[in-house]
């Protein structure tokens, strides 16, 4: 669990750089991502850009007074309009910060936050195998709505993704 010292915000643009590296560790070392290549902060620009607090698409950090130890974010689930009151969420920590139950504490201010906007649904996508993952969305009330198979290639192998939804009103 974390301290006392861990706090949950919303992110700031000098955030970039730190957010880039938790992310890049899963872009290079698993399937979690299906990003294959890593990027520099800059890159990231587009990315951190969707976000806004008080709005469908928010992005939540937590850290301590050291570092941050990881981000939430809520992002378009598809890009035509009628998609506009879905989003799919994700979460990443920091290697050294899983297993403490930060993702548990960014989620759930993910979702009061979000709880707040014209939003119906929420959508999680989990790289099988993923355990963890599956036990936390289940945790939020998402339920298993669909399993897509090979859908992705990465690492020289295909890799199936389950889909899961949490309603919001």
């Amino acid at each position: 669990m974390a301290d006392s010292t861990t706090r949950i915000r919303h992110a700031r643009p000098d955030d970039l750089p730190a957010l880039t590296e938790i992310y890049n560790h899963y872009v290079a070392n698993t399937a979690v991502t299906f990003d294959t290549s890593p990027f520099n902060a800059e890159e990231r620009l587009p990315w951190f850009s969707q976000f806004s607090p008080g709005s469908r698409h928010q992005l939540l950090v937590i850290g301590d007074d050291e570092a941050l130890l990881g981000y939430a974010c809520s992002t378009r689930l598809r890009p035509k309009p009628a998609y506009e009151t879905s989003v799919e969420v994700s979460i990443y920590l920091r290697p050294d910060a899983t297993g403490k139950g930060l993702g548990k504490q960014l989620y759930a201010a993910l979702f009061a936050g979000l709880s707040r906007q014209d939003l119906h649904r929420c959508y999680g996508i989990v790289t099988l195998p993923n355990d963890a993952s599956i036990a936390l969305h289940k945790s939020f009330g998402f339920g298993e709505v669909a399993q897509l198979n090979q859908v992705g290639r990465k690492f020289d192998r295909y890799w199936d993704t389950l889909w899961m939804e949490k309603p919001l009103d």
